[in-house]
């Protein structure tokens, strides 16, 4: 392909509204544009890139097994009624009427649709288990969508979902699509990590998240440097110990309120008393289906909210709101402490280990130190509702230390159960003849997020560095002088050589500066370029660099199409798994 023939609209100018370098290059690079916040046209380049992660997957899924289908865009408002997800899924669920008055929305994922398709053609024991996947648009109403591709509104994702006789057999198929999932991630050339994770809005009782490990990336995750353990710090377990008491010999000090003046974070507070911020006691307030409860954790430690839902057991927890901690603690915000207070108190384990602690006074501008344990107030339950960090000891092994990473989730699988099949009546007849709601498995990919992520984790100062596998093209011959008819016949050569062995190529054959050429090159991140300039041909040869390495290497003209396929079809093997 001619670079004379594509658009391909580069930009000097950074956007002013990227954050982070994806959203950066692809719009200087010529990939994408945006339409409105969070909703972006893909150019020629960009859509090549993900016609590739679909191809992927595509032969990915068919390989384990499942069968693509195409569900709608639009769902009506009864199938979500029927699951229950109608009023819980909130306001980024697009909702909308049709010209008769009828409520649909645009579907951000599809359970509800598959269910019903399944259900009307799927009866017997005899037609299971059955695994059906998509590769469509979807759309969630984010409040602030951000980061390009990252956080978008309208985006590209593969759902999976699979139906069962039992859950033995969906845990089966559960770790089918996990090896699947990490034959497509090494396949895409991409350094990730699968690690567990919370189930949020889609539901269930298990799954794990495939995240590419980069610098920018929006989750944190922890992973055992001696097991396989790895998590997101959502889920992430902390070792199961008993309450630790008070170091020995530790000295209970007479509790005093002291003045902290205009001082709420435990920043301001432990610097103002000079005290490390392990010695504070943290007390929040929260609503816990609607009733006050007062969580303590250390001061250097963060509340797990995850954790201390599923620990509490109730449907609905959210930080209390000023007024409420007003009422509960008698003072502002930032001086809540667990002395005195008529709501329960639940704390972190490691609560129990901080002797002569820094507490709130609930008095405005107020503190306690020298607060212990069972002489000055009482908890009701020891719990592990913190967020795991690096340097945590590992729960799994009990020898290995967590180690801190950041991640772009690209991937989840979910254990779905009965979630959606009992409530909307997907039935079968098992070999007795007996009814029973189907056991169902949800796997989804977010293939225009991969593209993003692949640039977070591959880029410099200069543009993309693409993995092999996903780069629109995988080499780009850069013609340093096109109107020098041996320059010019020696690239087209090349070009229409490697065209025929199979290799996607860029030629720029522009007619521009080679300073602007060589800077375009770096922009797009093509993993091979290869420069056809009038010195070096004089000696026969071609310069060919890597994109991500700063070495050019000499290749004899004659030889470089067969230098070229060979390079690529190494680093292709390298990251594909064999069958």
């Amino acid at each position: 392909m001619r670079y004379s023939q594509l658009l391909i609209p580069t930009l000097k100018e950074v956007p002013a509204d990227a954050q982070v370098a994806s959203h950066v290059f692809l719009v200087r690079g010529g990939f994408m544009r945006q339409v409105a916040a969070g909703i972006y046209s893909f150019l020629p380049l960009g859509l090549r890139v993900v016609n590739k992660v679909a191809r992927i997957v595509r032969e990915e899924l068919n390989r384990a097994g499942a069968q693509e289908v195409l569900l709608p865009v639009a769902v009506p408002a009864e199938l979500w009624v029927e699951s229950g997800r109608w009023q819980k899924y909130g306001p980024e669920l697009l909702r909308f009427k049709d010209r008769k008055g009828k409520d649909f929305c645009v579907g951000p994922t599809h359970e509800e649709a598959i269910v019903d398709l399944v259900r009307k053609d799927v009866k017997s024991y005899r037609q299971l288990p059955v695994n059906l996947y998509q590769v469509q648009t979807k759309f969630r109403d984010e409040a602030r969508p951000r980061a390009g591709l990252m956080r978008g509104r309208e985006f590209t994702m593969k759902d999976a979902y699979s139906f069962h006789v039992d859950e033995a057999d969906a845990m089966r198929e559960y770790q089918n699509m996990y090896d699947a999932y990490v034959r497509i991630f090494d396949r895409c050339g991409l350094a990730f990590r699968a690690v567990e994770a919370a189930t949020g809005a889609i539901g269930g009782s298990r799954s794990h998240e495939f995240q590419v490990l980069a610098e920018t990336g929006e989750d944190a995750i922890v992973a055992c440097d001696h097991c396989q353990y790895a998590a997101n710090v959502e889920l992430a377990e902390l070792v199961r110990e008993p309450p630790a008491p008070p170091e020995d010999g530790a000295t209970f000090l007479p509790r005093q309120k002291v003045p902290t003046p205009g001082k709420h974070t435990v920043a301001e507070v432990t610097e103002f008393l000079r005290l490390p911020p392990q010695q504070l006691i943290k007390t929040l307030i929260y609503l816990a289906d609607g009733k006050p409860v007062a969580v303590l954790v250390r001061g250097d430690h963060d509340v797990n909210e995850e954790k201390l839902k599923s620990a509490l057991g109730v449907d609905e927890l959210v930080l209390a709101g000023d007024k409420t901690v007003e009422e509960v603690t008698k003072a502002p915000v930032g001086f809540a402490g667990p002395v005195g207070l008529e709501v329960p108190v639940v704390a972190d384990r490691e609560v129990a280990g901080v002797a002569n602690a820094v507490t709130g006074a609930n008095e405005a501008d107020q503190h306690f130190v020298n607060v212990n344990l069972a002489r000055d107030f009482k908890v009701a339950r020891y719990l592990d509702i913190r967020t795991a960090a690096a340097g945590d000891k590992c729960a799994r092994c009990g020898q290995g230390t967590y180690q801190g990473y950041r991640g772009i989730e690209v991937g989840q699988v979910f254990f779905l159960g009965t979630k959606y099949s009992q409530p909307m009546g997907c039935n079968f007849l098992d070999e007795g003849g007996q009814e029973k709601p189907m056991v169902m498995g949800c796997y989804g990919i977010g293939v225009t997020r991969t593209v993003a992520a692949a640039i977070e984790q591959g880029h410099d100062a200069n543009g993309i560095i693409w993995p092999m596998a996903l780069a629109p093209f995988q080499v780009e011959i850069v013609s340093m002088q096109p109107n020098d008819a041996a320059v010019r016949d020696a690239a087209v050569k090349l070009h229409d050589e490697l065209e025929a062995r199979g290799v996607e190529v860029l030629l720029d054959d522009r007619d521009e500066r080679a300073g602007v050429k060589l800077n375009d090159a770096d922009l797009l991140g093509m993993p091979l370029r290869v420069v056809v300039g009038k010195k070096s041909l004089a000696g026969g040869e071609l310069e060919v660099k890597w994109r991500r390495a700063p070495e050019v290497e000499k290749v004899k003209v004659a030889e470089a199409a067969a230098f070229l396929e060979g390079r690529i079809q190494a680093e292709l093997a390298r990251s594909a798994k064999p069958a």
